[in-house]
């Protein structure tokens, strides 16, 4: 007996969807010796927040995906959008100064709702990709206009930019420069901004955003502002725990980059599109972007597809160098696939018709709400944080002196298993912060039952801390 790819077969093929996928995937973010052993949740349908795993269990989504399926997972128009498109024009590429009707109209629709005045749209597959193509944008825009020094890059620690090469430098999370000999040159970090457990004692957000625009001018005098091109920023940081800037931190920070010509790139691929409670989380924290990077809920993620905006200053670089090189060398064949780019169109006509900024308003403030009353009390919870769509509970060893588990007893991953068992999907992030970011169509009813799941499972975890006596870091 021979396998299809024309190899021997000799031990029957593994059957069930589990044992076949631990027996030839290899998945993104995951522990793949324990996966062996634990294998994965089968996921195969979704209906409006929830989703269904292989063996007809059902789970609410509590963080729709991966802060992406904005429109929930059985939209009928997005589905049609694409069928559409793939019988009018399934393919076609934008290299060379080619084009199409779904490329153009999208163009046209980012850039009349961006936060700040915004010249041109370049398109990309994934959040990752768009940041990626952010970087080599500035470096080639500085050589074309003669200053080939100023090449530098300044994120945050705990910021999350993706994962290629030169996004993962600037994501500042150690699971993402572990082992893989990153970051590169050229990339530096500067502090987390979270009052919680960055700021001095009796301090206040104030002032702690007085010390973090201190800390990065500082930063930058010392690599030479001649040398730093741009610094980036989510709005609210979001793998690194949905982490909200103190008060006055982005105006302090932007005084910072214009003393100094330095760049100001906002990282909107979870914040953008009502997840903050504003169209874009640049709006919702004050920001003015010289460039603006999005991805998932630009079609709900639906279909692959992200987008960098660009000022006037970005683009005018650009074209000056590709008129002396002849080209601009840069672009992927799916940039603007007209499939992706229509269920994107169709997306946020939806956001328009659906008043979606109401919507998160309205149901956003009892999310927020019912997060607080519900958890901030709890033995094992430090924080509660959030606005909007989206927020974080922080589980802590001890409330008094904010003191976090050691991460090697894995409460906040543990307790992501235990929902599970209770029929709600989590995410744990940084010091154990399980993040809330459903779908944005969510309603007060749902947020009710995905709460009393998840407070259920909490009360189950904390017993099994008290047990263990786990011990605090």
């Amino acid at each position: 007996m021979r396998h299809p790819s024309g190899r021997p077969c000799h031990d029957p093929a593994p059957q069930s969807n589990a044992a076949r996928d631990i027996a030839y995937a290899l998945h993104p973010y995951t522990d793949h010796k324990a996966h062996l052993e634990t294998g994965p949740v089968v996921i195969s349908r979704g209906k409006g927040v929830r989703v269904y795993d292989d063996q007809g269990k059902e789970y609410i989504e509590s963080v729709a995906g991966l802060w992406c399926a904005s429109l929930g997972f059985d939209n009928e128009r997005l589905v049609q959008a694409a069928a559409t498109q793939m019988r009018k024009l399934p393919f076609y590429h934008a290299f060379t100064a080619k084009s199409h009707e779904p490329l153009i109209d999208l163009s046209e629709m980012l850039i009349e709702r961006a936060p700040a005045k915004m010249s041109k749209v370049f398109f990309a597959n994934s959040g990752s990709e768009a940041n990626d193509s952010a970087i080599k944008m500035i470096w080639y825009m500085n050589n074309a206009i003669g200053r080939p020094e100023k090449k530098k890059l300044i994120a945050r620690i705990k910021g999350y930019h993706g994962i290629t090469l030169a996004a993962a430098s600037l994501t500042g999370l150690p699971v993402n420069h572990k082992l893989f000999d990153l970051p590169l040159p050229g990339f530096h970090h500067v502090s987390t901004p979270h009052h919680y457990h960055n700021a001095l004692p009796g301090r206040s957000e104030e002032a702690f955003a007085t010390r973090l625009a201190e800390e990065l001018d500082a930063k930058i005098i010392a690599e030479g502002p001649e040398t730093v091109a741009a610094f980036w920023a989510e709005p609210i940081m979001g793998a690194g725990g949905v982490i909200l800037p103190p008060a006055t931190y982005f105006p302090k920070i932007q005084a910072v980059l214009k003393k100094h010509d330095v760049l100001m790139v906002v990282d909107e691929v979870i914040c953008g599109f009502w997840r903050t409670g504003s169209y874009w989380g640049s709006q919702t924290l004050g920001i003015e972007p010289d460039i603006l990077v999005c991805a998932k809920a630009l079609s709900a993620s639906y279909l692959p597809i992200s987008a960098v905006m660009v000022n006037e200053k970005v683009f005018q670089g650009i074209a000056e160098g590709s008129s002396t090189i002849g080209t601009w060398g840069h672009g992927f064949t799916y940039s603007g696939h007209p499939v992706p780019a229509a269920v994107a169109i169709e997306t946020l006509k939806i956001y328009d018709e659906m008043n979606m900024g109401d919507h998160v308003a309205k149901v956003g403030a009892y999310l927020q709400a019912q997060l607080r009353a519900r958890f901030a009390d709890h033995p094992l919870v430090g924080e509660v944080r959030g606005t909007g769509m989206i927020g974080a509970v922080e589980l802590v060893a001890d409330k008094a002196t904010k003191r976090n588990f050691d991460p090697a007893q894995k409460v906040g991953i543990r307790l992501t298993k235990v929902g599970e068992q209770n029929g709600v999907i989590l995410r744990s992030m940084a010091n154990d912060s399980l993040g809330f970011s459903p779908p944005l169509i969510i309603t007060e009813e749902e947020v009710d039952e995905m709460l009393n799941r998840f407070g259920k499972s909490l009360d189950e975890i904390m017993v099994t801390v008290r047990r263990e006596s786990l011990a605090a870091v």
